[in-house]
């Protein structure tokens, strides 16, 4: 029997350092005959000086083949009313994106926030601020201020900066609608330092469950989107210019990017900052439950064990349940269903579908609050 919160630990705290050498702590994976790095992209030492340029010139002469000229199709596929969507989208999302440094002038950090709402309040990772209280937050037209970290939450990798500062624009955040895989996914931030960069790919995947440095399962959107240290707080935004996701995290087998980046759903990083700024912790839904996989394989999360007085006994659910989805999203395992419910709050209303001995049933639950004293799902 398997405690839901009991997961594998798969990220890392800190890289860091130019030159091609990342200083990171990292754990390996186990069990798929590899290892691969799993960790945080930033934020970037960038207290050394920049690599020095290296000298690419080849000896020899060149050899030249003429050959005729080939007929090729040069027709644009799509007939784009706006030219460059993707230079459209980052020209407006730029003044929200800013660069954070943490430290002093010896030993510096380098993140990525994004501004979500004009009063001041910036939105960034809390491996980011790792702990500071002050931090220097320069803005796209290069003007810095200083800025106080409000509060983080470490389980979810969000913390939120407040600057005092005029005329600010603030990101739209895509709270509604769902991305979906495929989906243009554009990329700002500050990678190795350098600031306002950006890189675009996909929503590689949804709904996908990765488990924190702290044993946490969480869902997180998957890019390819390039990400590096650096980037970490930085936005992931849509082809409309809406922020979808905070980037925090990278799956890599050599530190720096390889295509497989993961950002915190902008709807979940919001009600995180939201209770930042509120001045009250953030709290994880409850259902009451132990889980185990299926014996044989198949997909589904089994219900060993119901705590009393929870709200998964107040709506009839029963050891030997197997839990198929939660809210439309398949359950593969128990972390799947974990990191589903870690994404909501007490209150918050859940539909569940159950394979039981008759049948298929669904149910709907209200999340409850999770008791001090114990460790359950």
């Amino acid at each position: 029997m398997m405690n839901m919160e009991n997961e594998h630990r798969s990220e890392s705290p800190r890289v860091s350092r130019w030159a091609g050498v990342l200083t990171a702590f990292v754990l390996f994976v186990s069990g798929i005959g590899v290892g691969y790095l799993f960790t945080d992209p930033g934020p970037v030492d960038d207290s050394d000086e920049a690599p020095q340029s290296i000298d690419t010139t080849f000896e020899g002469a060149a050899t030249t083949t003429t050959t005729a000229p080939r007929t090729v199709n040069t027709d644009p596929l799509l007939d784009s009313t706006t030219g460059e969507p993707i230079a459209d989208v980052v020209e407006a999302v730029l003044p929200s994106v800013v660069q954070i440094e943490v430290g002093g002038l010896t030993q510096r950090g380098v993140g990525t926030g994004v501004i979500f709402e004009e009063s001041g309040l910036i939105m960034t990772a809390a491996h980011v601020v790792d702990g500071a209280s002050e931090v220097t937050v320069r803005l796209s037209d290069g003007n810095k201020y200083a800025g106080t970290v409000l509060g983080s939450n470490v389980e979810n990798d969000i913390a939120v900066i407040e600057i005092d500062a005029e005329g600010l624009t603030a990101a739209p955040l895509s709270l509604e609608d769902k991305p979906r895989p495929g989906t243009l996914a554009i990329a700002v931030g500050s990678p190795w330092g350098l600031d306002s960069t950006v890189t675009s790919g996909i929503v590689s995947a949804v709904d996908r469950a990765i488990t924190s440095q702290q044993g946490v399962p969480r869902v997180m959107l998957q890019t390819d989107a390039s990400i590096n240290p650096g980037n970490s707080g930085g936005p992931l935004v849509d082809r409309e210019g809406r922020v979808i996701g905070i980037n925090v995290s990278i799956f890599s087998t050599s530190g720096a990017n390889d295509g497989v980046g993961f950002a915190v759903p902008i709807d979940r990083a919001f009600r995180v900052a939201n209770a930042i700024v509120d001045g009250r912790p953030f709290e994880s839904g409850f259902l009451g439950v132990r889980l185990e996989n299926r014996d044989d394989l198949t997909a589904g999360a089994v219900i060993t064990e119901v705590t009393v007085g929870s709200a998964a006994e107040r709506v009839g659910l029963e050891v030997g349940d197997v839990v198929l989805e939660v809210n439309g999203v398949p359950i593969a395992d128990f972390i799947d269903l974990a990191a589903q419910v870690r994404g909501y709050e007490p209150g918050d209303v859940i539909e569940l579908v159950l394979e039981r001995e008759d049948g298929l049933e669904t149910i709907t639950v209200e999340l409850g609050s999770r008791p001090v004293e114990t460790q359950e799902g």
